[in-house]
């Protein structure tokens, strides 16, 4: 009986490995009534209606108290079978991973936890292992448990799609040069995957791009403007402006490189994952119908300018204050072809 009893515990705990656990369970939301007050909430406040079709997007990944209405719009047009998830390698993560450079990171596990159920990982992930340069690629499950860049689409992705896979991938640091090499041979695999399976781009699988804005203040070591209402207006309006000259409008290499430039002076989380994520996808539809990808800014908040949702016991909170001495910017972009 002992001896059974020692079989089955080592099956559980084998098992339960091959399931990404979840990271923050107080910024974002894991029980399914509490999502739905959240979508109820933001049903009774947004009138804003996007275009439908859009083939990629941009999307926040900061508490969901502060984000919820700008994630809204977007995700509630999303109903796909499949997702391509570009995350960040965020500074803690890398501090863990001895931060590999030059590289994607893909994990292996089985499934995530998701909203309503565990979310199957997509075959696409498998076959890039297989088809991809292998200089190009690391697999870390401990990289993607660390990381929340990725998992914070979740819970909105499955309100919306009770039954969607994923191909989770986070995006390490990497010159414009590295990044066109592994993006290039990366389209290839998916539009090999996407002809093989007879998918629909934007109908039956989309990218999802996680990133947040600029991170302003004395805790970020970032204060060019100072720390006063006015430098906060100075602030938001770089980063509209940085949206407006790199990702809205035609997406172009050379937009993509100065978009690059640009981030060096700045603190963004997706200085990475925004560009891999917008070649990767100029590279794809090239191959797809080579008609030219228009990028649309749909919404942009910060955490001092609204503050949280004013909703209460829904058993999730916030992971950092806000101030004129601590905010983040934010923001949802979609791009149609």
């Amino acid at each position: 009986m002992k001896k059974l009893f020692i079989i089955i515990f080592v099956i559980f705990e084998v098992n339960s490995q091959n399931v990404r656990p979840i990271r923050d369970d107080v910024g974002y939301c894991w029980n399914l009534n509490s999502m739905r007050k959240i979508i109820e909430y933001l049903q009774s406040v947004d009138s804003m209606n996007i275009e439908p079709g859009f083939i990629a997007a941009i999307s926040p990944h900061d508490d969901y108290l502060y984000t919820a209405s700008v994630y809204f719009p977007v995700m509630k047009n999303i109903y796909v079978d499949e997702v391509i998830i570009f995350g960040v390698t965020h500074s803690t993560v890398r501090k863990e991973i001895n931060n590999p450079l030059g590289k994607i990171i893909l994990d292996d596990y089985d499934n995530w936890k998701g909203l309503t159920s565990d979310v199957q990982i997509s075959p696409l992930r498998d076959l890039i292992k297989s088809k991809l340069d292998t200089s190009f690629f690391i697999i870390s499950n401990k990289a993607h448990m660390l990381e929340h860049s990725i998992e914070s689409q979740i819970p909105f992705l499955n309100y919306f799609n009770r039954n969607f896979k994923i191909t989770p991938i986070m995006v390490t640091e990497m010159d414009f040069h590295r990044m066109k090499e592994i993006t290039k041979e990366l389209s290839e695999i998916l539009f090999d995957y996407i002809k093989y399976k007879n998918l629909e781009f934007g109908k039956n699988i989309l990218i999802l791009i996680s990133s947040d804005a600029n991170h302003y203040g004395n805790d970020f070591n970032n204060t060019p403007f100072g720390e006063d209402e006015g430098s906060h207006t100075k602030a938001i309006g770089e980063d509209l402006r940085i949206i407006r000259d790199y990702l809205e409008g035609p997406l172009e290499e050379e937009k993509i490189q100065n978009f690059m430039a640009e981030m060096k002076n700045m603190v963004w989380c997706g200085k990475y994952s925004i560009p891999f994520g917008m070649l990767t996808l100029k590279n794809l539809t090239n191959k797809i119908n080579n008609k030219v990808v228009i990028g649309k800014l749909v919404s942009y908040s910060d955490t001092y300018s609204n503050g949280v949702l004013p909703l209460k016991k829904i058993g999730i909170g916030t992971t950092a204050p806000f101030s004129l001495k601590h905010w983040v910017g934010f923001f949802t972009l979609v791009f149609y072809n």
